[in-house]
Protein backbone atom coordinates (compact mmCIF):
# COMPACT_ATOMS: atom_id res chain seq x y z
CA UNK A 1 0.00 0.00 0.00
CA UNK A 2 1.32 3.45 -0.82
CA UNK A 3 1.99 5.92 1.97
CA UNK A 4 -0.99 7.86 0.62
CA UNK A 5 -3.95 5.51 0.63
CA UNK A 6 -6.46 6.51 -2.03
CA UNK A 7 -9.31 5.07 0.00
CA UNK A 8 -8.48 6.83 3.27
CA UNK A 9 -7.20 10.23 4.28
CA UNK A 10 -3.71 9.99 5.74
CA UNK A 11 -0.60 12.11 6.04
CA UNK A 12 1.08 12.83 2.71
CA UNK A 13 4.78 12.25 2.11
CA UNK A 14 5.53 15.98 1.81
CA UNK A 15 4.19 16.88 5.25
CA UNK A 16 4.81 14.30 7.99
CA UNK A 17 3.08 16.39 10.62
CA UNK A 18 -0.02 17.25 8.60
CA UNK A 19 -3.36 16.76 10.28
CA UNK A 20 -6.84 16.20 8.94
CA UNK A 21 -9.46 17.42 11.34
CA UNK A 22 -12.79 19.20 11.39
CA UNK A 23 -12.44 22.93 10.85
CA UNK A 24 -13.47 25.07 13.82
CA UNK A 25 -17.12 25.97 13.68
CA UNK A 26 -18.05 23.29 11.14
CA UNK A 27 -20.65 20.92 12.51
CA UNK A 28 -23.43 18.80 11.09
CA UNK A 29 -25.73 21.81 11.41
CA UNK A 30 -23.74 24.13 9.13
CA UNK A 31 -22.30 21.98 6.37
CA UNK A 32 -21.15 23.83 3.27
CA UNK A 33 -22.82 23.21 -0.08
CA UNK A 34 -19.43 22.45 -1.67
CA UNK A 35 -15.77 22.21 -0.60
CA UNK A 36 -13.93 25.46 0.10
CA UNK A 37 -10.40 25.92 -1.26
CA UNK A 38 -8.04 28.57 0.06
CA UNK A 39 -5.54 29.12 -2.71
CA UNK A 40 -2.88 31.43 -4.11
CA UNK A 41 -2.66 31.57 -7.88
CA UNK A 42 1.12 31.46 -8.32
CA UNK A 43 1.93 28.93 -5.61
CA UNK A 44 2.95 25.62 -7.27
CA UNK A 45 1.41 23.62 -4.44
CA UNK A 46 -1.94 25.39 -4.80
CA UNK A 47 -1.63 25.17 -8.58
CA UNK A 48 -1.42 21.39 -8.58
CA UNK A 49 -4.32 21.10 -6.15
CA UNK A 50 -6.52 23.21 -8.44
CA UNK A 51 -5.50 21.11 -11.46
CA UNK A 52 -6.47 17.88 -9.72
CA UNK A 53 -9.85 19.32 -8.74
CA UNK A 54 -10.41 20.23 -12.40
CA UNK A 55 -9.41 16.73 -13.53
CA UNK A 56 -11.77 15.20 -10.97
CA UNK A 57 -14.67 17.43 -12.06
CA UNK A 58 -15.08 18.77 -8.52
CA UNK A 59 -16.39 22.31 -8.14
CA UNK A 60 -15.17 24.25 -5.10
CA UNK A 61 -15.72 27.64 -3.56
CA UNK A 62 -12.40 29.37 -4.20
CA UNK A 63 -10.96 31.86 -1.76
CA UNK A 64 -7.93 33.58 -3.26
CA UNK A 65 -5.39 34.44 -0.57
CA UNK A 66 -2.81 37.20 -0.47
CA UNK A 67 0.05 35.67 1.51
CA UNK A 68 0.90 38.89 3.38
CA UNK A 69 -2.75 39.21 4.43
CA UNK A 70 -3.97 35.71 5.22
CA UNK A 71 -7.60 35.43 6.31
CA UNK A 72 -8.18 34.41 9.89
CA UNK A 73 -10.68 31.75 8.80
CA UNK A 74 -7.91 29.94 6.89
CA UNK A 75 -5.56 30.13 9.87
CA UNK A 76 -8.33 28.82 12.14
CA UNK A 77 -8.87 25.87 9.80
CA UNK A 78 -5.15 25.15 9.33
CA UNK A 79 -2.83 26.80 11.87
CA UNK A 80 0.24 26.20 9.70
CA UNK A 81 -1.32 28.89 7.49
CA UNK A 82 -0.01 27.77 4.11
CA UNK A 83 -1.96 27.24 0.92
CA UNK A 84 -3.69 25.23 -0.30
CA UNK A 85 -6.28 24.41 2.33
CA UNK A 86 -9.35 22.41 1.34
CA UNK A 87 -12.33 22.22 3.69
CA UNK A 88 -14.82 19.51 2.81
CA UNK A 89 -18.56 19.78 3.32
CA UNK A 90 -18.38 17.92 6.64
CA UNK A 91 -15.66 20.23 7.94
CA UNK A 92 -12.73 17.90 7.28
CA UNK A 93 -9.56 19.88 6.53
CA UNK A 94 -6.97 18.71 3.99
CA UNK A 95 -4.05 21.12 4.06
CA UNK A 96 -1.40 19.40 1.94
CA UNK A 97 -1.48 19.78 -1.83
CA UNK A 98 -0.56 16.21 -2.74
CA UNK A 99 -3.20 14.87 -0.40
CA UNK A 100 -5.78 17.17 -1.99
CA UNK A 101 -4.80 15.77 -5.39
CA UNK A 102 -5.13 12.18 -4.26
CA UNK A 103 -8.41 12.85 -2.42
CA UNK A 104 -9.94 14.51 -5.47
CA UNK A 105 -8.85 11.75 -7.85
CA UNK A 106 -9.99 9.06 -5.45
CA UNK A 107 -13.41 10.70 -5.62
CA UNK A 108 -13.41 10.76 -9.44
CA UNK A 109 -10.58 9.87 -11.80
CA UNK A 110 -11.99 9.88 -15.34
CA UNK A 111 -8.54 10.30 -16.92
CA UNK A 112 -7.00 7.55 -14.75
CA UNK A 113 -4.29 9.76 -13.30
CA UNK A 114 -3.95 7.42 -10.31
CA UNK A 115 -3.41 4.44 -12.64
CA UNK A 116 -0.40 5.26 -14.84
CA UNK A 117 0.24 3.42 -18.07
CA UNK A 118 3.67 2.39 -16.79
CA UNK A 119 4.49 1.77 -13.14
CA UNK A 120 2.26 2.14 -10.11
CA UNK A 121 0.86 4.79 -7.81
CA UNK A 122 3.68 4.01 -5.39
CA UNK A 123 6.21 4.64 -8.16
CA UNK A 124 4.61 8.02 -8.89
CA UNK A 125 4.58 8.97 -5.22
CA UNK A 126 8.28 8.11 -4.96
CA UNK A 127 9.11 10.36 -7.90
CA UNK A 128 6.93 13.15 -6.51
CA UNK A 129 8.78 12.81 -3.19
CA UNK A 130 12.05 13.48 -5.03
CA UNK A 131 10.50 16.64 -6.44
CA UNK A 132 8.94 17.81 -3.18
CA UNK A 133 12.10 17.02 -1.21
CA UNK A 134 15.52 17.36 -2.89
CA UNK A 135 14.42 19.31 -5.95
CA UNK A 136 12.33 21.82 -3.99
CA UNK A 137 15.24 22.26 -1.57
CA UNK A 138 17.56 23.27 -4.39
CA UNK A 139 14.90 25.27 -6.22
CA UNK A 140 14.26 27.47 -3.19
CA UNK A 141 17.96 28.15 -2.67
CA UNK A 142 18.41 28.90 -6.35
CA UNK A 143 15.37 31.14 -6.78
CA UNK A 144 15.23 32.68 -3.29
CA UNK A 145 18.92 32.46 -2.30
CA UNK A 146 18.78 35.70 -0.34
CA UNK A 147 16.40 34.05 2.12
CA UNK A 148 18.96 31.41 3.09
CA UNK A 149 22.22 32.12 4.88
CA UNK A 150 25.27 31.17 2.84
CA UNK A 151 23.21 29.69 0.00
CA UNK A 152 25.11 29.56 -3.30
CA UNK A 153 22.48 29.83 -6.07
CA UNK A 154 24.85 28.49 -8.72
CA UNK A 155 25.58 25.40 -6.65
CA UNK A 156 21.90 24.74 -5.99
CA UNK A 157 21.07 25.29 -9.63
CA UNK A 158 23.64 22.67 -10.61
CA UNK A 159 22.23 20.20 -8.08
CA UNK A 160 18.70 20.86 -9.34
CA UNK A 161 19.86 20.30 -12.92
CA UNK A 162 21.06 16.80 -11.97
CA UNK A 163 17.48 15.96 -11.01
CA UNK A 164 16.17 17.57 -14.19
CA UNK A 165 18.60 15.45 -16.18
CA UNK A 166 17.07 12.30 -14.72
CA UNK A 167 13.58 13.54 -15.58
CA UNK A 168 14.73 14.28 -19.11
CA UNK A 169 15.94 10.70 -19.38
CA UNK A 170 12.55 9.37 -18.31
CA UNK A 171 10.84 11.59 -20.85
CA UNK A 172 13.11 10.33 -23.61
CA UNK A 173 11.51 6.91 -23.12
CA UNK A 174 7.87 7.99 -22.86
CA UNK A 175 6.05 11.18 -23.73
CA UNK A 176 5.11 11.56 -20.07
CA UNK A 177 6.76 10.50 -16.85
CA UNK A 178 4.89 7.20 -16.64
CA UNK A 179 4.01 6.33 -20.21
CA UNK A 180 2.34 7.81 -23.25
CA UNK A 181 -0.39 9.65 -21.34
CA UNK A 182 -0.18 12.07 -18.41
CA UNK A 183 -0.84 10.96 -14.86
CA UNK A 184 -0.66 12.26 -11.30
CA UNK A 185 3.14 12.63 -11.30
CA UNK A 186 3.18 14.88 -14.36
CA UNK A 187 0.79 17.43 -12.92
CA UNK A 188 2.23 17.19 -9.39
CA UNK A 189 5.78 17.94 -10.60
CA UNK A 190 5.33 20.29 -13.57
CA UNK A 191 4.42 23.42 -11.54
CA UNK A 192 7.82 23.25 -9.83
CA UNK A 193 9.70 22.74 -13.09
CA UNK A 194 7.84 25.80 -14.41
CA UNK A 195 9.05 27.76 -11.40
CA UNK A 196 12.62 26.66 -12.00
CA UNK A 197 12.41 27.51 -15.70
CA UNK A 198 10.97 30.97 -15.03
CA UNK A 199 13.81 31.84 -12.65
CA UNK A 200 16.09 32.24 -15.69
CA UNK A 201 14.11 31.34 -18.81
CA UNK A 202 16.96 32.01 -21.20
CA UNK A 203 19.28 29.71 -19.28
CA UNK A 204 16.62 27.00 -19.04
CA UNK A 205 15.92 27.13 -22.76
CA UNK A 206 19.65 26.73 -23.43
CA UNK A 207 19.87 23.53 -21.39
CA UNK A 208 20.17 20.23 -23.31
CA UNK A 209 16.95 18.88 -21.78
CA UNK A 210 14.91 18.75 -24.97
CA UNK A 211 12.46 16.13 -23.70
CA UNK A 212 11.85 17.98 -20.45
CA UNK A 213 11.37 21.26 -22.30
CA UNK A 214 8.85 19.66 -24.66
CA UNK A 215 7.02 18.11 -21.68
CA UNK A 216 6.90 21.44 -19.86
CA UNK A 217 5.60 23.18 -22.99
CA UNK A 218 2.84 20.55 -23.20
CA UNK A 219 1.91 21.29 -19.59
CA UNK A 220 1.87 25.05 -20.13
CA UNK A 221 -0.34 24.71 -23.21
CA UNK A 222 -2.78 22.31 -21.53
CA UNK A 223 -6.32 23.37 -20.76
CA UNK A 224 -5.78 22.27 -17.15
CA UNK A 225 -2.99 24.79 -16.66
CA UNK A 226 -4.87 27.54 -18.46
CA UNK A 227 -8.02 27.03 -16.38
CA UNK A 228 -6.09 26.61 -13.14
CA UNK A 229 -4.36 29.96 -13.70
CA UNK A 230 -7.52 32.05 -14.02
CA UNK A 231 -7.08 35.23 -11.99
CA UNK A 232 -9.33 35.98 -9.05
CA UNK A 233 -9.52 38.94 -6.69
CA UNK A 234 -8.42 38.56 -3.10
CA UNK A 235 -11.13 36.98 -0.96
CA UNK A 236 -12.46 38.80 2.09
CA UNK A 237 -14.84 37.57 4.75
CA UNK A 238 -18.41 38.25 3.64
CA UNK A 239 -17.66 38.26 -0.09
CA UNK A 240 -20.08 36.50 -2.39
CA UNK A 241 -18.87 32.94 -3.12
CA UNK A 242 -16.64 32.49 -6.16
CA UNK A 243 -17.07 29.06 -7.69
CA UNK A 244 -14.05 27.44 -9.27
CA UNK A 245 -15.86 25.27 -11.78
CA UNK A 246 -14.47 22.07 -13.22
CA UNK A 247 -16.63 22.27 -16.34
Amino acid sequence: MSEIDVTTQTKPSDAPDADISPAPGNTASNYQSRPVLYSFRRCPYAMRARIALLAADIDVELREVVLRDKPQSMIDASPKATVPVLILQDGTVIDESLEIMVWALAENDPLEWLSPESGTLDDMLALIAQNDGPFKHHLDRYKYFNRYEDADPAEHRRDAEKILNRLDGRLAVGKYLFGSRPALADFAIAPFIRQFANTDKEAFDAMPFVHLQRWLDDFLSSSFFERAMTKYDQWHEGDAPVIFKAA
